[in-house]
């Protein structure tokens, strides 16, 4: 028995386009009513779960007569937009029939580089299931042009797991989980029960894309993975074909591969942060600075600012670098440009009487810094 997930209370679950549609022919609706009935089960249980769901570009094909997978952009875009209709019809009618609603939630990547934007979706998401609603996910493929791609979803089911700081990402596929080798050209190839998400080994297991209907392949998985862990994640890469998959595994049985993540949580969402977010901006900091926030893990205050590069609004990611340009942190700043360059090389005690206002002692506060 592995009691790793046994005591995880929110969770997000991605399934692929194999197992929601009927080999491209439309949604399966036998499929989605098992899916639902798993996760209301769950849901009874005391369990927060988040859907991701693969589906709409193949609902939206099988409503158009398409038989082959569009290759342009604003093909795919029509597909997405009509195959959406069906999708989320057939969830919402599912859950009802176990008392519960569903609500779609469309993002793309840039709602979750923006730190407003996130906020946002991070307060619908949590109020959701505040509710006891179930939030079905998928990317907005109808307005976006350059998300729509290999593994989408995988890395999706990633970002809203470090999002809503879930404690499992559980991606369901066609597969058995991660071998070490694929199993269709090595005889030899053995499953990998469990390792740490991250390894360097693991991406060089994982083999290219997937079928005809999706995009995602065993690589997108592990990144996804890798992703997860940094927020404090667990990943699990399973059959979705396994009889109660979700069920079996929160129970802690054995299925699929399982990537633990290794580190804690405030440590890894400060690697989310460095590695997720866009500069907006830079701030330049003199040697004090910079011993203060290496070697003495202080917030950076504003007298430790030379200067201030670029225009950003307050919550955006910013770059601190030493006077020779060379990165020290990034971080979310307490203030926007303008703010930062009127208060820089100023002591924190005459920050209201620069603004006209108070505002917080630090530009960046520790618990919103990385170390780079």
């Amino acid at each position: 028995m592995n009691t790793v997930l046994t005591n995880c209370k929110r969770i997000v679950v991605k399934v692929g386009s194999s197992l929601v549609t009927n080999q491209g022919a439309g949604l399966d609706l036998k499929a989605l009513g098992n899916w639902a009935r798993q996760i209301a089960a769950l849901n009874a249980g005391g369990h927060e779960v988040v859907l991701v769901s693969s589906g709409a570009i193949a609902e939206g094909m099988q409503r158009l007569g398409w038989n082959k997978r569009p290759t342009s952009i604003h093909d795919l875009q029509a597909a997405a937009a009509v195959g959406q209709m069906g999708l989320v019809q057939a969830y919402e009618s599912c859950f009802r029939k176990h008392e519960l609603h569903a609500a779609q939630v469309l993002l793309t990547h840039a709602d979750l580089a923006d730190r407003e934007r996130y906020l946002n979706a991070r307060a619908t998401l949590t109020t959701l299931l505040a509710l006891r609603v179930i939030p079905i996910i998928n990317e907005n493929d109808t307005v976006v042009t350059d998300e729509i791609k290999f593994g989408d979803n995988d890395t999706l089911g990633a970002l809203v797991t470090n999002l809503i700081e879930a404690d499992v990402l559980i991606i369901l596929t066609d597969q058995d989980g991660l071998y070490t080798a694929d199993p269709r050209n090595d005889a030899k190839a053995t499953l990998v029960r469990e390792a740490l998400a991250g390894d360097a080994q693991l991406e060089s297991m994982a083999g290219g894309s997937g079928s005809h209907i999706g995009r995602g392949g065993m690589i997108t998985k592990i990144l996804a993975a890798k992703r997860a862990a940094r927020s404090g994640a667990h990943t699990v890469i399973a059959s979705g074909h396994e009889r109660d998959v979700l069920l079996r595994l929160l129970q802690g049985e054995s299925i699929g591969t399982l990537l633990t993540a290794p580190a804690l949580t405030l440590a890894a969402r400060k690697q989310w942060l460095a590695d997720h977010l866009q500069v907006a901006g830079k701030l330049v900091l003199d040697a004090g600075a910079v011993k203060a926030l290496r070697s003495e893990g202080k917030s950076l205050l504003p007298i430790g600012v030379k200067s201030v590069a670029g225009e950003f609004e307050r919550g955006a990611v910013v770059a601190c670098v030493n006077e020779d340009g060379l990165d020290i942190a990034r971080g979310l700043t307490n203030y926007n440009a303008a703010e930062a360059r009127l208060i820089a090389q100023h002591a924190s005690k005459e920050i209201e009487s620069l603004l006209g206002y108070g505002g917080d002692a630090e530009i960046i506060h520790r618990d919103n810094l990385v170390l780079l």
